[in-house]
């Protein structure tokens, strides 16, 4: 299938190594993008403190501070744009800060950059985890209006 911009969920977790490289082997674009969306250790810390009682960080990021899941969300995508150009994928990067949920930033960007599809892989949950928490691919595929190729887990 060839299209004009397809868009990558990268989280550097295998089934998303799996899911470029599914890309590469059956998809071909003009453009493609390879997306890592991240939240903030604030952020995450107080997400966190809500379900467990962790207190919260003392430090928080400043201006010659960089938030440590920036950087780490900037070596996941430079790790995915390597995969992608192996791949045979021309793609350039993102690293977006999310805001509300993982998937909401995924549908986003898409939207932002005009996708013709999405490629994610899943977690590939089974039984009642499956039932009880939905992943973010099943999010994005439920919330986009674009086409989303879901890849699944390996054996």
């Amino acid at each position: 299938m060839s299209c004009d911009v397809m868009l990558i969920a990268y989280d550097g977790s295998d089934n998303a190594r799996r899911a470029v490289q599914y890309a590469g082997r059956f998809l071909q674009s003009e453009r493609a993008i390879v997306v890592t969306a991240w939240e903030p250790m604030v952020r995450q810390a107080a997400r966190m403190s809500g379900l467990s009682g962790v207190m919260a960080p003392e430090w928080l990021p400043d201006e010659t501070t960089e938030d440590i899941a920036l950087s780490d969300a900037r070596a996941t995508n430079s790790e995915g744009l390597e995969l992608a150009a192996r791949a045979g994928i021309n793609a350039d990067g993102r690293c977006e800060e999310s805001h509300s949920a993982i998937w909401t930033t995924i549908v986003e960007v898409a939207d932002e950059v005009n996708a013709d599809i999405i490629v994610t892989g899943t977690r590939g949950r089974t039984g009642l985890r499956s039932l009880l928490q939905s992943s973010v691919a099943d999010l994005v595929l439920k919330h986009s209006h674009r086409p989303v190729l879901i890849v699944p887990p390996g054996r």
